[in-house]
């Protein structure tokens, strides 16, 4: 099991990793050196630095070109005075500086992904890979942004990983990037750009912006269709050295920068936290006097939902240690999550934190691996919130699945609840582990249909806060996405069966019983059989068709109760977060408080 108790060996570094230099084209400054670029990133407190040029590795090779032409000088004994200054100043700054070898790619349809490539790799086989994804021989060299047809995005991020490099998506939700509203394309197609496997990270430009409408909310791993959580960081995008005065989004080296927590800095450990499940360790770089960014804090204010939980301890007494391990079960079989122990999930209520947290720790790794099947590899560390010392506890999506507790407790994870899997769930997880892994992640065991090839027009060149909306085709209905439908039910002598539909992912629950069904299904069943027989006495909002039956709070989340009218009746959704509200229900319930 993978574990790290404690954080001594790492340290937060700075890193700007979307720098364009005077190969790429539209350069402003084309007189700038680029040893005049590492000393402007060294100003900046850059550790971390990487020359991003459009389809092009030129830049880098240039530098590299010139530190070698230098060294060969110097072993000559030719050096000038003003020749060895350079060479020095350039060795002092990149024993300082990690400078990485990248390109900006432009695929089909205008969108740029980044590659970014250990200094270890021959800039000969980048330039090689470039090749390989259609840019033409003869403008190699030009970092022209616009470069005629070439790969598509799927296939940039799948070249691009097989070769070692790390995938970006650059500015995700702005101009020429895959998640921006306002590109003409289907919503499977953006989920499989923004989830497919090859990809390790988005690139955003409002990293510092808090709330649900920030591009890192909406792919934090809550929303039904986008299950799998990416890594957000933000780069300048620079193409100049120092900001424009007269146009704020015209930024210099080290504007938009992020920092990262590695133990060293190398190449190998950036491809360590892009490829892992710990989304602490990024955070928007911020100023002295700004206030430093808590995930923790952070964690607390958005509260219990399908990926974290919190637990004010883990003893034996109480059940506690096993309410921890249902739900580090529960997470396993669902999108993977995060548990804090010593922590309340209420604001207001004090909390203890853990006592002897080492032996805590050990024994929880003890309990997960001699209780949960198949074997899960958990992270689990410490850390310091408000002077006391709580338990992480970072849960993977199992690709094994179904995991059991005490082998044969089945538990699944539903918006903020935990509960015992059903019968057809359990048969859904079986179905997913025998499932031959796919390029774009999926919440069912029946992955999505393939990305269409469609036209897209070129968008305004404004950023956009993500919001998905697919084609009406794509969809799977009108329903809300979040919740659950409570379907006509079915008597029989001894009883009242139901349907439950999950709304995450269309998946049908049958033989569901008021006393057998968990908490939000047993709600939705006794709303149902409350509301249903006296609709047209209700009191219900509607906008068309769409129907507010009730709101309700569940801790800091909003529940809505809904109802459609449809041809053949109504239907009936329990339970619904902001997560699931799209299209017209949108205009119904109006848009999430931030």
């Amino acid at each position: 099991m993978a574990k790290k108790h404690s954080r001594a060996a790492y340290q937060w570094r700075s890193m700007d990793i979307h720098l364009h230099t005077p190969a790429s084209s539209d350069f402003q400054q084309m007189e700038v050196t680029y040893l005049e670029i590492l000393q402007r990133a060294e100003t900046r407190g850059l550790e971390i630095i990487a020359f991003t040029d459009h389809n092009t590795v030129s830049g880098y090779r240039r530098m590299r070109e010139e530190i070698n032409q230098l060294e060969l000088l110097e072993k000559l004994n030719r050096l000038l005075p003003d020749e060895k200054q350079r060479l020095q100043e350039y060795r002092r700054l990149l024993t300082k500086i990690l400078v990485l070898p990248a390109f900006e790619f432009t695929a089909t349809f205008g969108f740029h992904i980044i590659g970014l490539f250990s200094p270890e790799k021959p800039v000969r086989e980048i330039e090689h890979l470039l090749l390989t994804l259609n840019i033409a021989p003869a403008i190699l060299d030009e970092g022209a942004a616009n470069v005629g047809s070439t790969a598509d995005v799927l296939t940039a991020y799948r070249v691009i990983n097989q070769a070692g490099g790390l995938v970006i998506a650059a500015h995700a939700n702005s101009s020429n990037g895959v998640a921006m509203k306002g590109f003409n394309f289907g919503g499977q197609t953006r989920i499989a750009y923004t989830q497919d496997t090859n990809l390790h990270a988005l690139e955003v430009t409002d990293l510092e912006l808090k709330g649900t409408r920030a591009t890192a909310a909406f792919f934090n791993g809550t929303k039904p269709e986008y299950p799998r959580r990416m890594h957000c960081i933000q780069g300048s995008d620079s193409h100049r050295m120092v900001a424009d005065s007269a146009r704020k989004k015209n930024p210099g080296i080290g504007d938009r920068a992020t920092d990262v927590l590695l133990p060293e800095i190398s190449f190998e450990a950036l491809s360590e936290l892009f490829e892992g499940n710990d989304f602490s360790r990024t955070r928007p770089h911020r100023h002295k006097e700004e206030p430093v960014y808590d995930f923790i804090q952070t964690a607390l204010d958005e509260g219990s939902n399908i990926i974290q939980d919190f637990h004010e301890s883990m003893t034996i007494r109480g059940g506690r240690l096993y309410n921890v391990l249902s739900d580090i079960c529960a997470f396993s079989n669902t999108n993977g999550g995060t548990l804090y122990v010593g922590l309340s999930a209420e604001a207001k209520k004090p909390f203890s934190g853990v006592q002897d947290i080492e032996n805590s720790i050990s024994n929880l790794e003890k309990e997960i691996s001699t209780r949960i099947s198949p074997p899960l590899k958990c992270t689990i560390d410490s850390h310091e919130f408000k002077s006391k010392k709580i338990v992480r506890v970072l849960v993977p999506r199992g690709d094994d699945p179904p995991y059991a507790l005490d082998d044969n407790k089945i538990y699944v994870r539903d918006e903020a609840e935990t509960g015992l899997a059903v019968r057809d769930e359990i048969v859904g997880l079986v179905l997913r582990g025998k499932q031959t892994p796919v390029t774009t992640a999926a919440p069912s065991p029946v992955p999505p249909p393939a990305p269409r090839r469609v036209e897209v027009q070129q968008p305004r060149p404004e950023s956009y806060p993500v919001e998905e909306e697919p084609a009406d085709e794509e969809r799977r209905d009108s329903a809300p996405r979040t919740g659950v439908e409570v379907i006509p039910d079915t008597e029989r002598e001894n009883g009242r069966y139901f349907t439950m539909r999950d709304l995450r992912n269309g998946n049908l629950v049958k033989n569901v019983t008021r006393s057998s069904a968990r908490r939000l299904w047993h709600y939705a069943i006794t709303a149902y059989a409350e509301l249903s027989p006296k609709i047209g006495q209700l009191e219900i909002t509607w906008q068309g068709d769409y129907g507010l039956l009730r709101m309700h709070k569940q801790g800091k989340t909003a529940l809505f109760d809904l109802i459609q009218r449809t041809p053949t009746g109504s239907r009936f959704f329990f339970g619904v977060t902001h997560d699931g509200i799209h299209g017209p229900w949108k205009d119904l319930v109006g848009e999430e408080e931030t």
